[in-house]
């Protein structure tokens, strides 16, 4: 196993020889940077569409593709009884609307790359009375890890399984971690070396956890540190850890509700942790990183965006902040220099990295859950509404197009050899790609 570098000198990302074109949420080295040039920047459902492909189940996850293959996750749920649902309500200390099961299977599904065919629908795990999931949320949001011909898939307090791709044996499963999740699973896995590395931000307690990628054995546990907000709602989050290379070592940066922190990846240390000064939580955001600074937003309570500088520091320190139209859902994007989020009412941003100044504040229209993605000179956005929107570049807006497909987009897309890969509510298309 080697350690590659993508998009910056000091994001590290686990990869092999093997390596997959899009092996993770987010794509090579976790940042929403694709090198796919060529993508069709117009396209509708009736036109530029290469293949359709219906997908059983339901879920958010992002597609990851190897070769031949695109791998996913579903969720195939069977509705809780009315009374029973009511029953085991009376434990949830929220308010939000959520879905109740009888039982859920999670399970990966293999679509074939070149014809859209559906090749493989494995079960990985069978859950009776799942905990409860929040009706914007899936029982299968977080997304999978390909690597060296394996499947690494993560769906929260419900366990962690790891599948052999060419075989469709699975190789371990892990139930034993287990938080309150409240609005359901939203964490993504990230691979360090031989460890899978994956957040437990529950209402009841937090901490992060390493598996053995071979066994599925826990390698190191580390419980959350620091003072939490007193109200269990306010303790939960939902973030991804993004591995950076920090003045020569490797450090798990990892979001989490009041608290972002940095832990050693062989065995779980603690190193720092930065106080956001201000309520955030609930965040389902995955950081973005470049030689000197880690950006990421704070979410749910007191939104800001924050920069954080570490380079040459033991304790990384916060630079600067933006308090407006910070985004609750959808990861930061980082190119060029200037760092550009949307939030959830769809206000896209553009700020200056090093400094925070904003270039510009502009609408795209309609909301946003999925992350965005760089490719061929543009930003990619898709919304909730199913529009994907394409804007360059640079300092000045301007929307090029906009495309809409049929159901909301809740999974960030991906971008492989001159298509894109975009999954809707029902259905998993390829744009574009000979």
């Amino acid at each position: 196993m080697t350690r590659a570098l993508f998009l910056f000198a000091t994001v590290l990302a686990a990869t092999s020889s093997k390596a997959a074109d899009w092996p993770e949420w987010r794509g090579p080295g976790g940042q929403g940077i694709a090198d796919a040039k060529g993508l069709p920047v117009t396209f509708s459902e009736t036109s530029g569409i290469t293949w359709r492909a219906a997908l059983p189940g339901r879920g958010h996850s992002t597609p990851v593709i190897s070769g031949p293959h695109v791998w996913l996750t579903s969720a195939v749920e069977k509705a809780a009884d009315p009374a029973e649902a009511e029953r085991r309500l009376k434990a949830n200390t929220g308010d939000q609307p959520v879905t109740v099961l009888a039982s859920v299977s999670l399970r990966a599904l293999c679509v074939d790359l070149g014809s859209g065919r559906l090749l493989h629908d494995i079960e990985l795990l069978n859950v009776r009375e799942p905990q409860w999931a929040h009706q914007l949320n899936s029982y299968a949001s977080p997304s999978p890890i390909l690597e060296d011909g394996r499947l690494h898939a993560h769906f929260g307090s419900f366990g962690t399984a790891c599948l052999d791709t060419a075989t469709g044996r699975v190789l371990w499963t892990n139930q034993e971690l287990r938080v309150m999740h409240e609005n359901g699973p939203g964490s993504s896995p990230v691979l360090w070396e031989n460890l899978l590395i994956i957040h437990f931000d529950g209402s009841d307690t937090q901490f992060v956890a390493a598996l053995d990628k071979d066994t599925g054995r826990v390698a190191w546990k580390t419980p959350r540190s620091g003072e939490m907000d007193p109200r269990p709602q306010q303790r939960k989050a939902y973030g991804t850890p993004l591995i950076v290379e920090m003045n020569g070592k490797p450090v798990v940066v990892s979001p989490a509700a009041n608290w972002i922190y940095g832990y050693e990846p062989a065995t779980g240390r603690e190193l720092w942790k930065v106080a956001y000064d201000g309520l955030g939580f609930s965040m389902s955001v995955r950081p973005v990183a470049d030689a000197e600074r880690v950006y990421f937003s704070t979410s749910y309570g007191k939104s800001q965006v924050i920069a954080l500088r570490y380079a040459g520091l033991e304790t990384p320190e916060i630079a600067w902040r933006v308090t407006k139209n910070a985004p609750k859902m959808s990861s930061p994007v980082l190119a060029g220099g200037l760092l550009y989020f949307v939030d959830d009412g769809g206000i896209l941003t553009c700020v200056d990295a090093a400094t925070g100044v904003d270039f510009y504040r502009e609408r795209l229209g309609g909301k946003y859950s999925a992350s965005p993605i760089v490719a061929d000179g543009r930003l990619w956005f898709a919304s909730r509404e199913g529009v994907v929107t394409v804007v360059p570049l640079g300092r000045e807006f301007r929307i090029e197009s906009q495309n809409t497909l049929d159901g909301p987009i809740m999974a960030s897309p991906a971008a492989v050899d001159g298509a894109l890969y975009l999954r809707t509510d029902a259905a998993l298309y390829r744009v574009g790609g000979k």
